[in-house]
């Protein structure tokens, strides 16, 4: 279900439909270094407009535009807009990859290890703000994560897998550390 909607029955262009509400965000930030944060950003307008005015800011309509740049404020860099990304410290590329998934307006987010490349400080920062955006965006986010305290400081149920099979699926107050160290330990 997303979004109310069965979607294991969808295929072609319904499908394709359902998906772009499904944002990603990876633990390598994927970005195209020699670009701006805002092209970079346009980039995940893609899931809705094909074609080469998503590619480069100077091409993207003004709509468009514009919504990317509120992704950028949303995530608190707006004003590195301009800056290409290989200048970007890792926790600032980051923050470009959400607020690209964001440009997608989608209902769920994934993040796979979304602070595994980070600094603690960067780190804390990101959950920070995908807690942020929970809240306010009414978004659901799933983050796969090795880091036991960032799943019971920011998630609300932790999945645990063994062997390959779903092993635990719990409240996450109903956990403690020790709890979630034997489990894996």
């Amino acid at each position: 279900m997303l979004d109310g909607e069965t979607i294991d029955k969808k295929s072609g262009r319904l499908l394709s439909k359902a998906r772009n509400k499904v944002g990603f965000v990876f633990q390598k930030h994927c970005l195209v270094p020699r670009l701006s944060a805002l092209s970079n950003v346009l980039h995940g307008n893609l899931a809705y407009s094909q074609g080469p005015r998503n590619w480069l800011q100077g091409l993207a309509k003004q709509e468009a535009r514009e919504r990317a740049m509120d992704c950028l404020k949303q995530v608190g860099l707006a004003h590195l807009a301009n800056k290409r990304c290989d200048q970007l410290s890792g926790g600032q590329s980051q923050r470009v990859a959400v607020a690209r998934a964001l440009m997608q307006q989608p209902s769920i987010l994934f993040a796979d290890e979304p602070t595994a490349s980070l600094d603690p400080q960067s780190a804390q920062e990101i959950m920070e703000l995908f807690k942020g955006l929970v809240k306010n965006q009414g978004l659901t986010l799933f983050f796969v994560s090795h880091n036991i305290e960032h799943a019971l400081k920011y998630a609300d149920r932790v999945l645990g897998l063994q062997e390959r099979k779903l092993s635990l699926d719990s409240a996450t107050h109903t956990q403690s550390l020790q709890s979630l160290r034997a489990f894996y330990g």
